[in-house]
């Protein structure tokens, strides 16, 4: 968020919102065209961060007894305040790659930020889109044990059960807290229900009648319905690629890729081998 600071709102922006967020106050004017570049270049770079940093600029022509009262010297200048004090600074002209270095120190890193949504989003039930964000964070940052726990408490939830087993069995002891425990407790439950009596009676009789379509279709759905993904959409792409025809079978895999999360591996995999099937 950004917001012109002027005598009025000094003393709200300064010691008041400085309190709840970082304040970055930009010192500007028209006749330093490198001020101004550098307040237009401030204003995308914290585009993003609005919950944690405020933008605000001061015209110094307009309000030069703000500049006085920073003891600004010449422009462009930037200071970042924090609790009403200043915290770190900036002066003369600036690259995108200066400023971000300067805005890195202060800010949460982007895997912080990806943590946070996919937490809301778990909280929400929305697993399939937390799986997207958190898998980004955990590209961002492999090593962060946090991550891991939330990445593995996803897998589970979305079905990878061994993804989310060889996952957790990388975080150190030091790093196995409360929450570490709580997922493990959901993946033993999670590997118990993925082998439920029901489909172990119906992998007996399958074995008795493998080319019984109708118990596929069955056993397919049961896996699908203990995210064993992989192994329902192997077993309904071969009734499909032995009869074209096989509409439910055809219906059946196409409802669980659609199920899965964005840009998981699996959905892909099967989708170009359909893909290649049909044409």
């Amino acid at each position: 968020m950004n917001v012109a600071m002027t005598v009025e709102n000094f003393q709200q922006i300064i010691v008041e919102d400085s309190k709840n967020k970082l304040v970055l106050v930009d010192f500007w004017a028209d006749q330093v065209p490198e001020s101004v570049e550098l307040r237009d270049k401030l204003a995308s770079a914290v585009n993003a961060f609005e919950e944690h940093i405020l933008l605000a600029t001061v015209d110094c022509q307009a309000d030069q007894q703000i500049a006085q009262q920073f003891g600004i010297q010449g422009l462009p200048t930037v200071v970042l305040v924090k609790d009403g004090q200043p915290l770190d600074g900036l002066s003369g002209p600036q690259t995108d790659e200066t400023i971000k270095e300067f805005l890195d120190k202060h800010l949460p890193k982007e895997e912080e930020l990806l943590l946070a949504q996919a937490r809301e989003l778990i909280s929400l039930g929305e697993f399939n889109q937390a799986f997207t964000i958190i898998f980004k964070a955990h590209q961002l940052d492999d090593e962060r044990s946090d991550i891991k726990i939330v990445l593995a408490d996803v897998y589970i939830q979305i079905g990878k059960i061994s993804e989310a087993e060889s996952l957790l069995s990388t975080v150190l002891m030091v790093d196995q807290d409360s929450e570490y425990q709580a997922v493990m407790a959901k993946l033993e439950l999670a590997s118990q229900a993925a082998d439920s009596p029901e489909i172990q009676a119906l992998e007996r009789e399958l074995k008795k009648s493998p080319e019984n379509v109708e118990l596929q279709q069955q056993l397919a759905a049961q896996y699908s319905q203990v995210n064993r993904h992989e192994e329902a959409l192997t077993l309904l792409f071969r009734l499909v690629q032995k009869d074209g025809a096989d509409q439910k079978s055809k219906e059946l895999l196409l409802d669980i890729l659609k199920a899965l999360p964005d840009g998981d591996p699996l959905a892909t995999k099967f989708r170009r081998k359909l893909y290649t099937l049909m044409y």
